[in-house]
């Protein structure tokens, strides 16, 4: 470590030392911070079926990323390096996404990279943002997330070979686990119920109706335009492919009438005897989402309005046969790295891979749950993998702001056995 570093771990130590950390942590500013003047996502739409289904995850990625810096109000040629998180995507999808980047307006200058941590990806983009800022590599970036799982979503998820030296190492087996055997994994292990998965399903999509009622998404969310193609048959019946422009500015996801008793009727999707049906775990989406973090000082010279500041995040891993817990290995990780405690945070946005996982997590951490995704969370509004991270950076600091809440932390499980946690204040008074 740093001359540099060790003297800035001793301020933000004796930072803390007398008074409430909370209120410490709240009140801190430095020149060095790594803070967020923009956070934005599209809408997130159904695979296969849905409005984003004619757009390549190229296409999603040039649009959000146009739409950061100009919601940041800043040149692109001011940011220096764009990360951004995919899963399934050949190559990371890292030429279409130098390709993209270029569409969306940047300079050969600013650098561009992809990275895979499954469903922390986006959130993980964020992070080598931020400890880029942190290291005095960068002053400008940006965290970015995209998955089309309409398009690369499948059979490309699963490796199609692998040594038999590796496949006989121990533990190796559970690392291929399917998904949904994990979330049953963690049903039976830690004994959650089909009834309390359908409970916690309909009131994620009970919370997002409210939330688009009320329209408390529409701060985060970037409408597209869309060319939509179907086929229709001519006055002769032949069939003819149309081409419709229109603009998607709402998620697809959250359903009306997904009542416990609607729920309770569909049957487990991964084992015969299970509880995980498609109606309590995560939906397949495509969608996009991007952050720009900044140093204090930089955003300041820029005249860039100050969103949130970025205090830290952890990684920590999990057995991969009950990969769903990674939250509640995750969060106290980094609440005990920024000196909190679980009652210190007002909003909590837990991915929803599964019901199953996230009701463990919620109840092994003690989590008040009207702490937890008060717009509803990916059962209800989808899982676009490599997009997750990013969106819920968008959602929780527009929520932050509205409810003029100010301690926010993020977080979820991801499939090779772990979790990703990060910790934002609020500063927009």
């Amino acid at each position: 470590m740093s001359s540099s570093s060790v003297n800035r771990l001793g301020q933000i130590k004796s930072h803390f030392t007398g008074g409430s950390q909370r209120e410490h942590l709240i009140n801190h500013r430095h020149p060095d911070d790594v803070v967020i003047v923009s956070a934005v996502r599209t809408p997130i739409c159904r695979a296969g079926k849905g409005g984003f289904k004619d757009m390549y995850p190229e296409d999603l990625l040039a649009v959000i990323l146009k739409a950061a810096v100009e919601r940041a109000k800043i040149d692109p040629k001011v940011v220096n390096d764009i990360q951004t998180g995919n899963v399934l995507q050949e190559l990371g999808g890292i030429k279409v996404g130098r390709a993209a980047m270029f569409c969306a307006g940047f300079p050969y200058t600013t650098t561009y990279g992809v990275l895979n941590r499954q469903c922390s990806s986006g959130l993980q983009a964020c992070n080598y943002i931020a400890n880029a800022i942190k290291a005095g590599e960068l002053d400008v970036g940006i965290g970015a997330g995209v998955e089309s799982m309409t398009h690369d979503y499948g059979s490309k998820s699963m490796p199609s070979r692998i040594s038999s030296a590796i496949k006989a190492g121990p533990g190796v087996a559970d690392v291929f686990y399917p998904m949904g055997i994990t979330s049953e994994n963690v049903a039976s292990d830690f004994s959650i119920t089909r009834e309390d998965q359908d409970r916690f399903s309909s009131e994620s999509h009970e919370k997002a109706l409210k939330a688009q009622e009320q329209g408390l998404f529409n701060a985060e969310i970037i409408p597209v335009k869309v060319q939509v193609k179907s086929t229709v048959k001519d006055e002769n019946g032949q069939e003819k492919q149309v081409v419709k422009e229109v603009v998607i500015s709402k998620d697809e996801g959250p359903r009306p009438g997904s009542t416990v008793e609607k729920l309770g009727k569909l049957k487990p999707v991964f084992k015969k005897d299970g509880s995980t049906t498609a109606g309590n775990a995560s939906q397949v989406s495509d969608g996009a989402a991007a952050v720009v973090l900044m140093r204090r000082s930089k955003a300041q010279e820029l005249g860039c309005t100050i969103l949130a500041r970025w205090c830290g995040a952890r990684v920590v891993g999990c057995p991969p046969r009950i990969m769903g817990i990674g939250p509640a290995v995750a969060i106290p990780a980094v609440l005990k790295d920024v000196g909190l405690n679980v009652d210190d945070v007002d909003i909590y946005e837990l991915n929803e891979a599964f019901a199953s996982q996230a009701l463990y997590c919620i109840r092994t951490l003690g989590l008040k749950p009207e702490k937890v995704n008060p717009k509803g969370g990916a059962i209800a509004l989808g899982h676009p993998l490599g997009m997750t991270g990013a969106r819920q950076m968008a959602t929780l600091v527009s929520h932050l702001h509205h409810t003029n809440q100010k301690i926010g932390v993020i977080s979820m499980c991801y499939g090779i056995g772990g979790g990703m946690a990060a910790v934002i204040v609020s500063e927009r008074d």
